[in-house]
C-alpha cells in the first residue's frame, strides 16, 4: 500500500511504540482511539533499584530545596524506596503532565509541571530561573536528561541526583523484526526517548531501516525530532507533547497528509 495516499478513517495502520518492555499500554490504547493497531518494539525493560545506596541517596534529594522528576518511572520507582508524600510538597516539580499524575497517584499534591513537556520546558519554570545557594534533588535513571543536570548546576544549586531505576538494553526480537519487514499497511514510528532509537537502529537489518527512513516519524518534542533527522529519516515532525494522545493525534495527521 502507498503511504502517500490518505488513510481513510476504516483503513488499517500501526503505530510503532519503542516503550520500555511492559509500557506500550498507554499508547496502545491512544492508537485504537484514531484507528491504529500498535507494534511494540521493546529496546530495554526498566529495573528498580531496592538497596541500601539508592534509598540513601533518594533521601537526600528529597530534602533538597527543589526536587524534580524525570519521569513516571523515576516517581514509581523512588515511591518503592521512600514515601513521597511525607516530604513537604513545595519545590517539587515534573518534566511533564504524566510525571506529575504520577506524584500525584502517591499524595505529592503540589507539583509544578511546564506546558512544554521537555526538559526545555521544566527549564524555564521561574522555580528553577535562579538556584544559586540552593540544593536540587534530581530522581532519574543514569544516562538521559542530561540537560537538566547540567543547568541546574550551572544556575548555582548543588546537584543531589537519586538514581532510582536503570534501563536494561534488550535485544529485539527476530519475529517481531520479520513482522515489520513483512508489513504491508502503513506505519509511523513514535519517538518518545533518542536513547531507544540509538538503541533499535543499529538491530535493524539493512532493508527495514532504509524503510523507516523514508517512513513518518513523529517525536516527543522538537529536539527528538532534530536527532531523528540526523538519523536519516525524511518525514519527521514533533507532537504537540510527549502524552500518548498526542503522539497518536500527531502520527494519524502525519499521515493523513502524505
Amino acid at each position: 500500500m502507498n503511504t502517500r495516499a490518505y488513510v481513510p478513517a476504516d483503513t488499517p495502520w500501526h503505530l510503532i511504540s519503542l516503550r520500555p518492555r511492559g509500557g506500550h499500554a498507554s499508547l496502545r490504547h491512544a492508537a485504537a482511539r484514531v484507528g491504529a493497531g500498535l507494534i511494540a518494539l521493546s529496546p530495554w525493560y526498566l529495573q528498580a533499584y531496592d538497596d541500601p545506596e539508592s534509598r540513601r541517596q533518594l533521601t537526600r534529594a528529597l530534602a533538597a530545596d527543589r526536587v524534580v522528576f524525570t519521569s513516571p518511572a523515576a516517581v514509581n520507582a523512588a515511591a518503592r524506596l521512600a514515601p513521597l508524600h511525607a516530604r513537604h510538597s513545595a519545590g517539587v516539580l515534573a518534566v511533564g503532565e504524566g510525571t506529575a499524575r504520577a506524584l500525584r497517584r502517591h499524595g505529592v499534591r503540589e507539583v509544578l509541571a511546564p506546558s512544554r513537556m521537555d526538559s526545555e520546558g521544566l527549564l524555564a519554570l521561574p522555580a528553577l530561573s535562579s538556584l544559586q545557594g540552593l540544593s536540587a534533588g534530581l530522581v532519574t535513571a543514569p544516562g538521559g536528561r542530561g540537560l537538566i543536570a547540567a543547568q541546574l548546576q550551572a544556575r548555582g544549586a548543588e546537584l543531589i541526583r537519586a538514581n532510582v531505576y536503570e534501563r536494561v538494553a534488550l535485544p529485539l526480537p527476530p519475529a517481531r523484526l520479520r513482522r515489520l519487514q513483512a508489513l504491508t499497511s502503513p506505519s509511523v514510528l513514535a519517538v518518545s526517548s533518542g536513547e531507544a532509537l540509538l538503541l533499535v537502529l543499529p538491530q535493524l537489518p539493512a532493508d527495514l531501516r532504509s524503510r523507516w527512513q523514508q517512513q513518518p516519524v513523529v517525536t516527543a518534542g522538537p529536539r527528538l525530532a532534530e536527532l531523528a533527522a540526523a538519523q536519516g529519516f525524511t518525514c519527521v515532525r514533533a507532537a504537540a507533547g510527549p502524552m500518548p494522545a498526542q503522539l497518536a493525534a500527531a502520527a494519524r495527521d502525519l499521515l493523513r497528509a502524505r
